[in-house]
C-alpha cells in the first residue's frame, strides 16, 4: 500500500492515477494513523513553502513524516514536496522546513531568454547507480513547474541534476528517501518508470 499525503497542497489525482495504473494500492489520506500504516509513503506539492508547511502543521502531519522516514520505508518527494524535507526556502523568510535533508531552496536568478517560473521539459544528468533511474536512458527529458531550486548541502545525496538558468539539483536519495524536483506523474514514460522504480523499493 502506497499512501499519499493529502494537506490540501498536493497535485494529487495524477500521482494516484499513475500509481494505479502501475497496478499498485494506493491511498489518499490526510489521517496519520493511515499514512503511519502504508509501506511507502509520498509527499506531492504545489504552491507557496511556507503556506504548505502551514498546512502540514494544521493537518498534524510533520511528526507522521518523520516518523515514517525514521522508520526506513520509502518515502517519495515531489516538486514542492522535495523542498520541504529541507531546511528553508527564500520563498519564505523565516518559515522552517521539515529539516530532515540539509540544504536549501533558493530562486532562480534571472537569465536572458529564460523565464521564471521554469515551465517546461529539461533534460537530467543522472548520477550512476541511482535508485529511482534504475532502466531509465542517460539525459532523459521530464517536466519541471518551478520558481525555486534545491541547492543540497550534501553532493553525495544529489541523484540527478539539471541546467535552467544555474545547476539544479533535481533529485536526491538518502537511505529510504527519495526526491524529485520534477514531476514524474507529469514525465510520460520515463516518469511512469520512476514511480515504478519507487513502488518496487
Amino acid at each position: 500500500m502506497i499512501a499519499i499525503i493529502d494537506y490540501d497542497a498536493g497535485n494529487l489525482k495524477s500521482v494516484e492515477k499513475a500509481l494505479m495504473y502501475l497496478g499498485n494500492e494506493v491511498i489518499v489520506s490526510s489521517d496519520a494513523d493511515v499514512i503511519a500504516k502504508a509501506d511507502k509513503v509520498i509527499l506531492p506539492g504545489v504552491g507557496a513553502f511556507g503556506d504548505c508547511m502551514d498546512k502540514l502543521n494544521q493537518f498534524n502531519l510533520v511528526d507522521v513524516i518523520k516518523d515514517t522516514v525514521k522508520s526506513g520505508k520509502p518515502f517519495l518527494g515531489i516538486c514542492l514536496g522535495l523542498q520541504l524535507l529541507f531546511e528553508e526556502s527564500e520563498e519564505s523568510e523565516g518559515v522552517k522546513g521539515l529539516g530532515i535533508l540539509k540544504g536549501k531552496i533558493i530562486r532562480i536568478p534571472k537569465k536572458e531568454g529564460l523565464k521564471v517560473p521554469h515551465m517546461g521539459w529539461n533534460n537530467l544528468d543522472i548520477k550512476e547507480g541511482a535508485s529511482l533511474f534504475k532502466g531509465i536512458e542517460k539525459s532523459p527529458y521530464v517536466y519541471f513547474v518551478h520558481s525555486y531550486y534545491l541547492k543540497a548541502e550534501n553532493e553525495a545525496e544529489v541523484a540527478a541534476t539539471t541546467n535552467y538558468s544555474t545547476l539544479i539539483h533535481a533529485s536526491v536519495e538518502k537511505d529510504n528517501i527519495f526526491a524529485c524536483q520534477f514531476h514524474p506523474e507529469k514525465s510520460g514514460d520515463v516518469g511512469l518508470k520512476i514511480l515504478d522504480n519507487f513502488a518496487k523499493l
